[in-house]
């Protein structure tokens, strides 16, 4: 009989060591090394296929004597995740969907299985029976597609059924539940989450069959598993929100075949997940008076833009500290535009505690905002409502000045198609500026911070 070889894994990066040791090396995180047996004696379980290939020569290719092939996306029935992806799914890709439980991940795979006509779907699940899953999609609506369920978490009994099949998609939920028969350790360990990942990956690339995985996230929002999982597949996924409100938001961390800027918004309803074509309307609230403290954002995320409402409470401190907290935001950001505040326009800030909010609980890194933010802080300071046709686009630097920022036509128009009669922009945006003829919003370009808060509050 053989000895039963153990090996010891960390948790959060994949690393491995020969016995167990305290600080991984690696990540340096604390007690993550933990206990597999390893005994990878056969290739049963593996990806095999019975189909006889070409072999590929091993020998180097200048890269312009290689067949460039134009392979079309596989176009979705979900406009939102096919901007996300880049325009569709790559055949042969490898697709890695995070996110926290409860927010929608399952629902959002399960809608595109169901509603992608002309295509034949393998959706296995190791979480849920197939009567289960035929609940849920009652519920998302009709039934318009080739879909198959399999309730199996045996790599084995999955290829085999695959091989007969012949699926144009699969979709993988989750990859912390199936189990390859090559390693003895459990399910959802470093290496089995490892293994199961290179085994589909292999299927994914010699077939040309795009798989969809679902991860699971630890405490710290980071996908469970080894790091090398990320790394491994084509493009990575994380699904945002808070699961008490009704707002998604779908981001690309990574993507091998499109950009990673752009963003998918959707709605959670009774129904399943509805996309949301017009951000803009529900990222800002209807207010029907003026309350200091709010201001609008001309924002980008990708080439799409839309409007954001930002929210600002300045307040006299109650404790010796005074206290900042953002929601959506980052806060080192709103301490260098306090900073800016006190020292180019004499406002005195540091005594006061300063509230920051964006609106929708959308989480916002253009440094195009800053306008907006300081225009709020102002307004909230002074007790001076901003009027609501109004919007703002500019970055604000540490000299005070407003600094161009890109895609200003964009802004400009998306601002002018939601009804705003004037916009602040940087002066030094005006060069270049081509907009439509019969465009009817009022550009006021500004250049320092000082001159905003004279034509606001006078």
């Amino acid at each position: 009989m053989a000895k039963t070889k153990t090996v010891f894994f960390c948790q959060s990066c994949g690393a491995q060591t020969p016995k167990w040791i305290g600080k991984c090396p690696s990540c340096n995180q604390w007690n993550t090394y933990v206990e597999e047996v390893i005994q990878p004696t056969s290739e049963h379980g593996k990806w095999q296929s019975d189909q006889p290939r070409e072999k590929k020569s091993a020998k180097p290719r200048l890269i312009t004597e290689i067949n460039l092939e134009q392979t079309p996306r596989i176009v979705l029935p979900d406009q939102e995740l096919n901007r996300v992806l880049g325009g569709g799914l790559v055949p042969g890709s490898l697709t890695l969907l995070g996110g926290e439980p409860g927010i929608g991940k399952s629902t959002l795979m399960l809608q595109i299985a169901v509603h992608l006509p002309g295509k034949r779907v393998l959706y296995i699940s190791g979480e849920e029976s197939e009567q289960q899953i035929r609940m849920r999609a009652e519920r998302v609506g009709k039934l318009q597609s080739e879909c198959y369920i399999l309730t199996e978490t045996t790599t084995q009994q999955i290829f085999k059924q695959i091989e007969g099949l012949q699926p144009d998609i699969v979709i993988v939920d989750s990859i912390q539940t199936l189990y390859s028969a090559t390693y003895e350790s459990a399910p959802g360990t470093v290496s089995q989450i490892r293994g199961c990942t290179g085994e589909l990956l292999r299927f994914a690339k010699e077939t040309g069959t795009p798989v969809l995985l679902i991860g699971h996230i630890t405490k710290d929002g980071t996908i469970a598993g080894p790091k090398v999982l990320e790394h491994m597949v084509d493009t990575v996924l994380q699904f945002e929100g808070d699961r008490h409100h009704v707002y998604r938001i779908l981001r690309a961390i990574k993507n091998r075949f499109g950009s990673t800027a752009e963003l998918g918004i959707y709605e959670m309803q009774g129904a399943g997940l509805a996309e949301v074509a017009n951000p803009s309307k529900l990222l800002l609230s209807q207010r029907d008076h003026s309350l200091s403290g709010t201001s609008v954002a001309s924002t980008m995320e990708g080439v799409r833009p839309f409007l954001i409402e930002t929210q600002a409470l300045v307040s006299s401190a109650v404790y010796g500290t005074p206290q900042r907290t953002t929601t959506g935001f980052d806060l080192r950001r709103l301490h260098i535009l306090l900073a800016v505040l006190e020292k180019r326009c004499g406002f005195k800030l540091a005594a006061k505690d300063v509230f920051l909010n964006i609106a929708g609980g959308i989480r916002v890194e253009d440094p195009a905002i800053d306008l907006s933010i300081i225009c709020s802080i102002l307004s909230s300071a002074e007790d001076i409502a901003i009027a609501a046709n109004i919007c703002f686009a500019g970055e604000v630097g540490l000299t005070g000045e407003i600094r161009p920022i890109s895609r200003i036509e964009s802004r400009i128009n998306e601002a002018a198609r939601l009804g705003f009669e004037k916009i602040f922009i940087s002066r030094y945006n005006l060069q270049g500026l081509e907009l439509k003829k019969d465009q009817t919003i009022e550009i006021v370009p500004v250049g320092k911070v000082e001159e905003v808060f004279t034509n606001l509050f006078g």
